[in-house]
This record gives structure tokens, sequence and C-alpha cells, in this order.
């Protein structure tokens, strides 16, 4: 193993004190025999049993011993890391990560290299970590939808967002829940990439290629995080009838529900109706429903992070592994299918103004110039007529145009006092 942090020590117990026995039940034995870190002097939140398993800091020690027939990689980030996979699968190691960055920026290279090395005896590619924690959402996709036809996979698939927006639509400002998450420890002292929406960017491209066989470069996946909203915005949530959750979206699109478009994948922040599943998934957790031809949608939910849940999910892989039960093609799908990002869909637009005449009519004028419907316009009663918001709620449209618009408005200096906040909302009766 590589990397004995909250994950690692969670793996290294469950396996030292729960695997041992398999040998007994006829099964083949699994051990830790070594675990590289980077300090070895560091106290471990764990039990080393000394007898099994020695202390590295030299990961070729690892990837290179004959021994050693499977490595787990846990230690994070795309630069050694990289090295680590690569050079385990190359010395014929099957390998576990939950590195969800690594995968999702890699994918075509890390696919074409498990591709080359199922000729050879003892390989296979684990990922369940890698999306959602102790969920088992990467086994389902790979195996449960072989007779069916994916249409949409939509999720909730970062725990700290989660956590935050819940306690933003309670009434806190975004800058003091970040501060106390970060001091609860579900933000790191960097929370780039989880509150710009990077994290989840990475996670629904993984899903993305396991529901429709299509790699799409997480660079080029349109991607909003949540350091635009703000307490008010939950306000206009509530008046709607919704709350506000992060979500990473892939689907086919489609007109007249046919679900033969292009696929789109995305990432915003959305409005969606408090009584829907999604809405409902409080704290760190996660959630991620799938539509289908078949099954209509199905929702699955548990904890998305956290010490043993997300070792829980490795644990499997390395058993299934271990027993032969794994999937032998990692990304099972492979399809040519176009990518279109200006998916489509009613949105929310919150409008920062300064009072004056006329306000109304020329944001109409504006949403008449950029091909936008609007469905209803809502304002809370006025406290500071120079630092007032309302809301505009629009007819389905693309969101190039709602892009459109909000710049449009943006530009209009005499009472646009800080720039737009737009997000799709979730409207349709078989939305989960």
């Amino acid at each position: 193993m590589v990397g004995a942090g909250t994950v690692g020590g969670g793996v290294y117990e469950i396996v030292m004190g729960r695997l041992l026995e398999r040998a007994s039940q006829g099964k083949r034995p699994l051990w830790i025999t070594k675990i590289c870190v980077k300090d070895l002097s560091k106290p471990r939140s764990f039990h080393l049993d000394e007898s099994i398993t020695t202390l590295t800091t030299n990961f070729e020690s690892i990837i290179h011993d004959p021994d050693i027939d499977l490595v787990i990689e846990v230690m994070g980030g795309t630069g050694v890391a990289k090295a680590i996979v690569e050079g385990a699968l190359k010395n014929r190691k099957m390998v576990i990560t939950s590195n969800t960055e690594l995968i999702s920026e890699h994918l075509d290279e890390l696919e074409a290299l498990i591709q080359d090395q199922r000729r050879l005896p003892r390989t296979g590619f684990g990922y369940e970590a890698a999306v959602c924690g102790g969920i088992p959402i990467i086994q389902t996709l790979q195996s449960c939808y072989t007779g069916d036809l994916i249409h949409k996979v939509s999720g909730i698939v970062n725990g700290t967002t989660n956590y935050m927006l819940g306690k933003m639509e309670k009434g806190a400002e975004f800058d003091d829940v970040l501060r106390e998450a970060q001091e609860l420890g579900y933000a790191d002292a960097d929370p780039t990439g989880d509150i710009d929406g990077y994290n989840v960017r990475a996670k629904i491209c993984l899903l993305a290629k396991l529901a429709f066989g299509v790699s799409v470069p997480p660079s080029q996946v349109p991607c909003k995080g949540i350091t635009e909203l703000s307490s008010v915005d939950f306000e206009y949530a509530k008046l709607l009838g919704c709350t506000i959750k992060l979500l990473g979206t892939a689907e086919r699109l489609h007109e007249a529900r046919e679900w033969d478009g292009p696929l789109c994948v995305y990432v915003s922040p959305v409005m969606i109706p408090s009584n829907k599943t999604l809405a409902g998934i409080t704290r760190n957790g996660n959630a991620v429903a799938v539509t289908s031809g078949n099954m209509g949608t199905c929702c699955y939910t548990g904890p998305g992070a956290g010490r043993f849940p997300t070792a829980n999910s490795i644990v499997a892989d390395l058993v299934r592994l271990a027993d032969g039960q794994a999937s032998t093609k990692p990304f099972p799908l492979q399809a040519k299918l176009d990518v279109d990002f200006d998916y489509e869909g009613s949105f929310y637009i919150r409008i920062p103004y300064a009072d004056g005449l006329g306000i109304i009519k020329r944001v109409g004028e504006l949403a008449e110039e950029a091909g936008v419907s609007i469905h209803s316009i809502i304002q809370n009663p006025i406290r500071d007529r120079m630092s007032a918001d309302f809301v505009v709620t629009t007819e389905e449209a693309k969101v190039s145009q709602i892009e459109s618009l909000c710049e449009s408005i943006n530009e209009q200096h005499d009472f646009c006092r800080a720039p737009c906040v737009f997000m799709p909302m979730l409207i349709h009766d078989d939305d989960f």
C-alpha cells in the first residue's frame, strides 16, 4: 500500500483485522506486507503489525517486489501516484486506487495500459473508492446495466460542498461556512478543488465513461462551483419550494425525450424541488441518480467520504480481485458519441440591482434579444433599495442563451450592481 493516512489506515485495519482468516476458509489469503510513507517516524492512526508489515519510503521496492501481487494507492496527486500506478501495472500487479483526479485526467492512458496488460496473469484494476466513498456506484455501473441503456447520470458527489450548502440553507454565509468546514476537516486548507467544483468534475467524467463509454477530458467540461452563492439564493429557493445542490451531470441530449442526441457533461449548482430525493441528502452525504430505459430512475445514496466508508470500497475491490470476481474490463463500454456542452433547461437567474425606473422592462428586452422566454419574476421585500435582488425564472433555454443574457444584464451599469447568478432548475417529473 502506498499512503497511510486516514483512508490508508482504515484499509489496514480492515484487512489485517478481518481478512487474515480467509486462508482457513479455503480462500486466497490477503495481508499487507509493505506500506510506503513519506516519513517513517510519523505516528500512525493504526497499530502496525511489524511481524507482517514493514514501512518504507521507497515505492520502487513495492512495485518491483515479485512477491507482491497487488498495490493499493491512497496517496493522492497525479505525479508520483501516476508513476506508482503505471509502474505496478507494467510489473504485472493488480492495482487499486481511490485517486479520482489521476484516473480522470489520464483515463485514456490508463485504459490503454490496462488493456495491454489484460493478457498477463495477475492483473486487474479497481477504483470503487474514486467516486462517492462508500457507495458501490462503480461496480453498479460496471455490471448492473449491461442489458440497459443509460440516459442520464446525475448526483451529489462531493460531501464538503453538500455540507456547506446545508449550512447556507439555514442562513449562514459562504465565508463562515467554509471556515467551519475547514475546522471540521471536511475542507482542505486550499479548498479550491471542492468549492470551485473541480472534484465533482473529475468524478462525473468517470461516471460518464462508465455510463456512456466516452472519455471526456475534465478540462473541457463546463464547471460552476458554489463560490457565487449567497444565503439570499436559499431565500429565493424556499419561495420556489426548492433547495440548492451542487450536481455533476452527464446525459444524452435529445428532442422529444428520445435520448438519442450528443453527450453533455457539466457541473453546476442546481435548484431542486424539496420533495426530490437529491434534495434530502444532508451533511456530507452523497447520492447518484441513474436514469435508464429499463429501470427508470434509481438513486444510490450513502456516505461519500470518511475513513471506513472509503476503506470499505477499497477492500471490496481487493476481495473481488483476489477472488477473480472483478470486472475484466474496468471501463466496459466503448462508444463514439458527439459531445455538446450546451445543455438545455429552465433556469434561475438572480439579478443584484440598485433601484431605479424601468429595470424589469429592460431585463425583459434583453431576454427577448437573447431568445429567452421569462417564466416568472420574484422579489423578496426590499430592505435596502440600493442593494437589492430580484429573480427571473425562465422557460426551456440553452445555457449559452442564459450566459448571453447574463452578460448583457451585467453590462447595465445604471442598475446592475454585481454579476448575475444563474443555475439550472430540476423541474421534470422524472427527475429524481
